[in-house]
């Protein structure tokens, strides 16, 4: 079906942070499978991991016990606030899970007319008809309506408007703590302390949606350990698998507790095949040192992207984001910049607000940093001359 805008590049293998093409075609890849791919194409761990688990058992389904997934759900929960975990296929299946939970919750605690949930102007959660509902954009609505009721939205990062916004009916708060889609804007770190304020004040479940900015992405695990804060409810997927699908919710204990045999469940979620690869990716996550890698691979490309805004205002305006899921708001249209980086060699996807996402592997080297970064700047020239000419 006509659903996808493919560009044309028809991928043959992958090396780490790099991709070829069946023409011979080799990009420095820069999208990650849109944060997918944290630690790169084949990975040695991963691929071993997954080659030996396919030589013993795809599937069983849920009513048998899964060891991997009592192993990675156990070191999850040992890395996190959680105390359980329900694992399923991708993020759109954890925002469902995680709506469901939120109801079931208040409705085991004799309050079901608490089911509204606020959530934030250009957020991204999914493309499900409550997952577009969610989000509220005009641009994934358009076409579906009527529209999945139950949503209030209030400007991300406003608190007022959050505040303002509080009913009788209103369960939860569902925020992502740096918006990937909607432009690469980050949550502060006083923005999330006070939601979670707030929703202890009003007795309201916090919800991190972390598919696209956890799993090491900004620099730590999850990138609400910046604040110091913790959610009820968490949703994650993406760079959980590193490339296989995969995705999970993560909850205290009093959460969880509403769901029970019968309430959810999943025929391929929690696979042995997808648990192997999350157990993989987090051996290597969880190792020492890993983290101060990412946080070092960041810094020099944050640093190089401030460098592009001052030497090419009329072409990008601001660089953004956290971590390596970062982002330049251009000036020109972003299209024509990313379509211009792939043609000097480096794969980029695009955003809200006019921006591209910079999303390298989380296992990128200094040299391909700097590689990336010389391919933007003459991306920038490239387009500064036409736009002069």
């Amino acid at each position: 079906m006509q659903t996808y805008a493919r560009i044309d590049v028809a991928v043959d293998h992958g090396e780490g942070a790099y991709l070829w093409a069946t023409d011979g075609r080799r990009f420095l890849d820069f999208t990650s499978g849109i944060a997918v791919n944290a630690l790169g194409h084949c990975h040695p761990h991963l691929v071993a991991a997954l080659r030996e688990q396919a030589g013993k058992v795809w599937h069983t389904s849920n009513i048998f016990r899964i060891p991997g997934g009592e192993r990675l759900a156990e070191r999850l929960v040992a890395a996190t606030f959680a105390d359980r975990v329900f694992f399923c296929n991708s993020g759109l299946e954890a925002f469902e899970a995680a709506n469901k939970l939120t109801r079931k919750y208040f409705d085991d605690n004799g309050q079901p007319d608490r089911w509204r949930i606020i959530a934030c102007t250009s957020s991204f959660h999914g493309r499900s008809l409550a997952a577009i509902a969610a989000a509220g954009n005009e641009k994934y609505l358009a076409g579906f309506a009527p529209h999945v009721p139950g949503f209030t939205h209030v400007a991300f990062g406003n608190l007022n408007e959050t505040r303002a916004a509080i009913t009788d009916e209103t369960a939860a708060i569902l925020v992502e703590p740096v918006q990937g889609e909607g432009g690469l804007r980050t949550g502060t770190d006083d923005y999330l302390r006070s939601l979670r304020q707030v929703c202890d004040e009003y007795g309201l479940l916090l919800i991190y949606d972390e598919v696209q900015c956890g799993m090491g992405r900004t620099g730590k695990l999850f990138a609400h350990e910046w604040s110091g804060v913790t959610p009820d409810i968490m949703m994650v997927a993406k760079g959980l698998g590193g490339g296989f699908p995969i995705g999970a919710i993560l909850a205290t204990e009093k959460v969880a507790a509403s769901f029970g045999p019968g309430n959810h469940g999943t025929t391929f979620g929690g696979n042995p095949l997808a648990m192997a690869c999350g157990n993989a990716v987090l051996d290597v996550m969880l190792a020492d040192g890993f983290l101060d890698q990412v946080n070092e691979a960041a810094a020099r490309l944050h640093a190089g992207l401030e460098g592009l805004v001052r030497r090419h205002p009329g072409v990008v305006s601001e660089a953004r984001g956290k971590g390596l899921l970062a982002g330049l708001r251009c000036v020109v249209p972003n299209t024509e910049f990313i379509a211009r980086a792939r043609a000097n060699g480096l794969l980029i996807v695009g955003a809200g607000d006019n921006v591209v996402r910079i999303m390298p592997p989380l296992i990128v080297k200094a040299a391909e940093v700097d590689a990336g970064l010389e391919i933007l700047e003459g991306t920038c020239a490239d387009l500064a001359q036409a736009a002069a000419e």
